[in-house]
């Protein structure tokens, strides 16, 4: 993993002309003496500046070595560089179509719910597929709040969370080469949190409610119906979306923001308050000085760990451990008991902010009553949001309340079932394609809409994972949490399992789910189900321009959930009795508080 400082930038420079303020194509260059020098037959690079990459497009665009992949800010061909293959209907060219990615952002305002949606929704699910041995990102800061070209509102953490979602790939084999980026404040703060998750600290949590802007969902529409023909992945996941005609019209659209004008001036001016707010924040939230610790008595002689990891021997307190014992006839052992002492000790460090993340072994009779007193600890310890993803034999509490404080992700059984919001059953797909559909377009959009303080990870009696898909669950789960995730494997496992899990929670990267198999008819219809199910109340679930809404405090809701809020979306405003205090035009917040009706 590496970062580098490149100037002048490059992504803009072409084979025989500078262009864009880029002398040399540096990422470009890297890439292609990956493949002369080392080998590699299949690189990645994705491009997070706001401005189009279109040099790289340009020596790449036939060539199916090289999955390209742009966000940038496109406005219907009316922001630079102005042209019609920045689109989303430019695909490539040759033997290298369905290689070129655009995902053309038509206004400004995106944010981190929209970025994180990019990824999951069109990048991961392509780049699993494309199985990539090396992951090149052209790093351009301009995309974060505060910067005057891009006027976007993605916060310095975003980045974070971007990069540990691409260190899935390629054996944790990412280079990142710094590109644009014009406000010093949030370019230093951003390129610090990009470093900080390439030598494998946790990602903040993100802040604001995770609700992709609908103008996002109709670019990542856009870009997954272009792309549908030529990958697998994206057409396992449902009927095929129809792509419509190009959008690129530089003329007869608003003029964007001048530079220097007051409008602009303004905008800039709350960008950089809001952005020192967010910093404050995140300085209030110092990194645990343990990443990773283990309380694996029965399985500590045969792993091989990394050498900082810490290897637990306290307990907490002997009667506040036989207290939560007796709510259960389950944990009435002394064996049970004393792996209850050890998992609260364990759950205490990971709440106080000692440890990052835990991995621990449990009985398994007793695994899941001790998942229901972590739970009850964890909620007493003052945790707001708990994710717990139960893998195998493992049923909810009957009495867990449904109260929005916990979401029970229930991985078992032959049927899919929404059983309430917070409550959600799917069989274990059979395939890598299913796993990897089932993780990056339920598990992943559900994690990131309810922002959890802490995610449990159980993985009970005939879970049936491999430790690969263990391992990239685990990973994956690390990054929506901020790091904060306890794993409970029965004592049972193998020691493999707990090794590689231990390694993946510590910051490494997991091992290749090996070849693309497509999902089953079976689990293609069973994620279907859900989604329809859920997606009007956990909003990163779309992947189309819908009218959304949300209620208090932006947890999922709908629209009727509270008369004094609506969301205005970006092609005007979801009016109430038409009650809007200002023309659709010119709104620029995402969502305001409008007046009851009479």
């Amino acid at each position: 993993m590496l970062s580098t400082s490149i100037r002048p930038p490059g992504h803009h420079s072409q084979r025989a002309a500078a262009n864009g303020f880029c002398m040399f194509n540096n990422v470009a260059i890297a890439a292609k003496h990956a493949q002369r020098e080392h080998g590699l037959h299949r690189i990645l690079i994705v491009d997070w500046d706001i401005h189009h990459g279109q040099g790289i497009q340009y020596i790449f665009e036939d060539d199916p070595s090289v999955l390209y992949f742009s966000w940038h800010r496109y406005e219907h061909g009316r922001f630079w560089p102005y042209l019609p293959e920045s689109d989303a209907d430019a695909v490539g060219q040759g033997r290298g179509r369905g290689f070129t990615v655009n995902l053309p952002w038509n206004q400004v305002g995106m944010g981190n719910a929209d970025y994180v949606a990019a990824f999951l929704h069109v990048l991961l699910p392509l780049a699993f597929e494309f199985d990539p041995e090396l992951v090149l990102v052209s790093a351009g800061f301009d995309s974060a709040i505060g910067d005057p070209e891009g006027q976007m509102q993605a916060t310095p953490e975003c980045f974070a969370h971007l990069t540990q979602l691409l260190q899935v790939l390629a054996g944790g084999r990412v280079c990142a080469v710094l590109e644009g980026g014009y406000h010093l404040e949030s370019l230093s703060e951003s390129v610090c949190m990009t470093v900080r998750s390439l030598l494998g600290d946790p990602a903040p949590p993100l802040s604001g409610p995770m609700v992709p802007r609908h103008s996002a969902l109709e670019s990542i529409q856009s870009v997954r119906a272009a792309h549908a023909p030529h990958w697998l992945s994206l057409q396992q996941q449902g009927s095929t979306p129809v792509l419509s005609p190009s959008t690129y019209s530089p003329e007869g659209r608003p003029s964007p923001l001048l530079p220097g004008g007051p409008e602009l001036k303004a905008a800039a001016a709350q960008a950089t308050v809001a952005l020192r707010a967010l910093l404050d924040q995140l300085h209030l939230r110092p990194t645990p000085p343990v990443r990773m610790a283990v309380a694996l008595t029965p399985l500590d002689t045969a792993l091989v760990l990394p050498p900082d990891v810490l290897h637990q021997e306290g307990s907490s307190p002997k009667e506040e451990t036989q207290a939560w014992a007796r709510l259960h006839e389950a944990l009435a052992t002394e064996e049970a008991v004393t792996a209850l002492g050890k998992i609260l000790y364990l759950l205490d460090g990971i709440l106080d902010g000692q440890v990052s993340s835990g991995l621990t072994a449990t009985p398994a009779p007793a695994t899941v009553a001790i998942l229901d007193v972590a739970l009850r600890h964890s909620l007493s310890r003052g945790a707001q949001r708990l994710l717990c993803v139960a893998v195998g034999q493992l049923d909810r509490p009957s009495d867990l309340a449904d109260d929005g404080r916990t979401l029970w992700l229930s991985v078992r059984g032959k049927e899919a079932a929404a059983l309430s919001i917070f409550h959600v059953s799917m069989p274990l797909p059979g395939t890598t394609g299913g796993f990897l559909n089932f993780v990056l377009a339920l598990v992943l959009p559900l994690a990131y809409g309810f922002q959890p303080d802490l995610v449990l990870l159980a993985l009970g009696t005939a879970h049936g994972l491999r430790e690969s898909q263990a391992a990239l669950l685990a990973a994956l789960l690390r990054v929506p949490a901020g790091g904060r995730v306890l794993a409970l494997l029965v004592e049972e496992s193998a020691p493999q399992l707990a090794g590689v899990l231990a390694q993946v929670l510590h910051g490494e990267a997991p091992p290749s789910l090996g070849p693309f198999c497509v999902a089953s008819p079976g689990d293609k219809q069973a994620l279907m189900h859900l989604r329809r199910q859920l997606e009007s109340q956990w909003k990163m679930l779309q992947v189309a321009g819908e009218t959304r809404g949300y209620g208090l405090h932006g947890m999922p809701g709908t629209l009727g959930d509270n008369p004094a809020l609506e969301l205005r979306v970006d092609s005007g405003c979801v009016l109430r009795a038409g009650r809007c205090p200002e023309p659709a035009q010119q709104c620029q917040a995402d969502c305001a508080p409008l007046p009851a009706p009479a």
